[in-house]
C-alpha cells in the first residue's frame, strides 16, 4: 500500500479539531539548553547533535515498560514523541524537536515529566 503524504497545513487542521495547538515552537539557545539541563537529573546532551539524552534503568522489564506506557501518554498529549529503545529493564531516550531543529522547551518539559515518572 502506497504512503500517504500529508502536509503540514493538512497535520495543523487535523491538530486543530483535536483541540491541539500547531505551530513552530522556538529552539533553545546554547545558554538556554544549558541552563534548563542544570535543572534535569541526568540528562545530557547529545555529541553532534541539538538534542538531549537520558537513560533510565528500572528493576526489571515490566517496570521499564510501564514507565514507557506512562511517558507515551503524556508525550500523546503534548504532541511531542520522543525517540527511545527499550533492552529489559534499560529504557535510552532522546528528544529534540525536529520541527525547530533542535532543543525546545517542549522536550525540556518532556525530560522533566519523565523524571517524575521514573522516581
Amino acid at each position: 500500500m502506497p504512503t500517504k503524504v500529508i502536509s503540514r497545513r493538512t497535520q495543523c487542521e487535523g491538530r486543530a479539531l483535536r483541540g491541539r495547538r500547531c505551530g513552530m515552537v522556538q529552539k533553545l539557545n546554547p545558554d538556554e539548553r544549558k541552563s534548563a539541563l542544570t535543572k534535569l537529573k541526568g540528562w545530557t546532551e547529545v555529541g553532534g547533535r541539538d538534542a538531549i539524552t537520558r537513560t533510565f534503568t528500572f528493576r526489571d522489564f515490566n517496570e521499564a515498560f510501564g514507565f514507557m506506557t506512562r511517558a507515551a501518554l503524556i508525550a500523546e498529549k503534548m504532541d511531542h514523541h520522543p525517540e527511545w529503545s527499550n533492552v529489559y529493564k534499560t529504557v535510552a531516550v532522546i528528544l529534540s524537536t525536529h520541527d525547530a531543529g533542535g532543543v525546545t522547551e517542549r522536550d525540556i518539559k518532556l525530560a522533566a515529566a519523565m523524571d517524575k515518572l521514573a522516581t
